[in-house]
């Protein structure tokens, strides 16, 4: 299967950057990254709000004398206030850019794409009313420039302009200002953020300590350096000639200099709604839901745990049966991903051996069932000395590609999906080794396929390999489409381990006799 051309790209700066960051690639969590810039934001916003007088005269005034009379402290915590805005809008924009490249924007995950692209603009406003709030010539720029955004829509009466005429403005701006920055924009930004992810489990909003420490490192190095500071006080008698802008918050400012504001309204509107409807151009079917066999369902709520969507609920038992609960799918919620099969302890293969396996929640386009006998006729297939079974996740590496006399790839929806216990199976029916290839290591197309599965063979997550299985035949190697030296790399190293292996044990045994 051809790789798009963005995906390519992609994946190799994602490739760069885990070479050098390894585990705290920060492509992996630029969601808790955004979480964390807030949070400095939050932290020194409230600082600066202790020594800034917000009036007419007194805004630029004290901020100058954050900025210069108390550098040491004022002046870095304004420049980290700066510089962290600007990094949360950056991360926002990797992660648009990453979902969309991978394609990570459709079916189940259409909602945190929709709702996700207001929350740019909202985190944009917050950032320009922050401007406002210096009150410097930049200020005075995007104010006035605002202004006449305003005077374009037909909601508002008057022209919101005339008031940054020369002594139309008074100190109630800034008591207006304030509130939006201080309270009002905040405050919906969090509403915004709870709604992006409710639709999510086991949402995480701190990325991991060591990336923490090193970004806010980075940032405090970076205030200390190149200090951010204000332009000259504004005046409303004269017009702001020379600027430094801020392109991450004040890009569509210098548009207003050669269009009309409802031309760059057409075009702010027109881009947002093109990025909204992405999740449907073109259309695409997702597959068959999860399906709850209560047959085979003891209630135990794994799946539930399991599940990334949040697809899964759990309710009292409706057929009469002793357990005391039962599952049920949301179709609209679920992606797809076989996730559950894997959780579900009843999906066992070494049950009902000669019957059809049934399971308490399993896939219609590839049960539990179809797994298994997949298994059974590529261990049949096998020939040779080191035979070797893969199970690979159809969103990685295809890991038919891999296919041998001694090798066999089974394609799963996620690597989630394998349960514990089919590793165990291959293994006693005449695999010597069993590689599970999902995506590439700390990333899953669905979230969380690979994490729950190292966690199930580590012993770690239920449904747990068991400890009788020999740990030293089984190996991990996540990979992309495009990672196939590295995959290939990993196989050939675990043949030659098990080579070893088979050949001490048959010594071992030679000795015996």
């Amino acid at each position: 299967m051809q790789v798009p051309p963005l995906k390519r790209i992609y994946l190799a700066l994602e490739n760069w950057f885990n070479y050098s960051f390894g585990s705290w690639n920060p492509l992996y969590h630029l969601g808790t990254l955004t979480f964390f810039f807030f949070w400095i934001v939050l932290i020194s916003g409230i600082y600066l709000f202790i020594f800034f007088h917000g009036s007419l005269d007194g805004a630029y005034a004290s901020v100058d004398r954050i900025t210069h009379a108390q550098w040491y402290a004022g002046g870095i915590m304004r420049s980290l206030h700066r510089y962290a805005s600007d990094a949360a809008v950056g991360c926002i924009l990797l992660h648009m850019f990453r979902e969309f490249a991978l394609d990570r924007h459709h079916g189940a995950r259409w909602y945190s794409w929709f709702t996700g692209v207001p929350l740019l603009w909202m985190v944009v406003t917050l950032g320009i009313t922050g401007y406002w709030l210096v009150w410097d010539k930049l200020a005075q720029y995007i104010a006035i420039g605002s202004a006449h955004l305003m005077d374009a829509l037909p909601i508002f009466f008057g022209s919101m302009a005339r008031n940054f005429l020369e002594g139309a403005l008074s100190d109630r701006f800034f008591i207006l200002i304030e509130f939006l920055h201080l309270l009002g924009q905040p405050m919906l930004l969090v509403f915004a953020l709870w709604f992006h992810v409710r639709r999510l489990s086991n949402v995480s909003i701190n990325p991991p300590r060591g990336l923490a420490i090193g970004s806010l490192l980075a940032l405090l190095a970076l205030s200390i350096v190149k200090p951010a500071t204000s332009h000259e006080p504004a005046d409303l008698t004269t017009v702001p000639q020379l600027l430094n802008l801020d392109w991450f918050y004040l890009n569509i400012y210098p548009l207003l200099d050669y269009w009309s504001a409802g031309q760059v309204w057409v075009l702010t509107i027109g881009i947002t709604l093109l990025l909204m409807l992405l999740p449907w151009l073109p259309p695409r079917k997702a597959g068959p839901a999860a399906v709850v066999d209560l047959d085979y369902c003891d209630g135990c709520k794994q799946c539930f745990y399991d599940c990334p969507f949040d697809a899964i609920s759990v309710q009292a038992r409706s057929d009469g049966r002793a357990h005391e609960h039962e599952v049920t799918v949301e179709p609209a919620l679920c992606a797809a991903c076989g996730i559950c099969v894997g959780a579900c302890h009843s999906s066992n293969p070494f049950r009902m051996a000669n019957k059809e396996l049934k399971s308490g929640i399993d896939m219609p386009q590839f049960p539990v069932q179809a797994l298994r006998e997949k298994t059974k006729s590529c261990l049949a297939a096998l020939e040779g000395k080191i035979k070797i079974l893969v199970f690979g996740c159809e969103h990685g590496f295809d890991v038919t590609r891999l296919n041998s006399r001694e090798t066999a790839g089974i394609t799963l929806l996620c690597s989630g999906m394998l349960p514990p216990t089919l590793i165990e199976y291959a293994l006693r029916n005449g695999a010597d080794g069993v590689m599970v290839s999902g995506c590439r290591h700390a990333d899953c197309y669905f979230r969380f396929g690979n994490r729950w599965m190292e966690q199930r063979l580590a012993g770690e997550r239920p449904p747990v390999l068991r400890s009788r299985v020999d740990r030293r035949r089984i190996t991990i190697q996540g990979g992309a489409e495009t990672d196939q030296d590295v995959v290939e790399a990993a196989l050939a190293q675990f043949r030659e381990r098990l080579t070893g292996l088979v050949e001490s044990e048959d010594d071992g045994k030679g000795e015996d006799r």
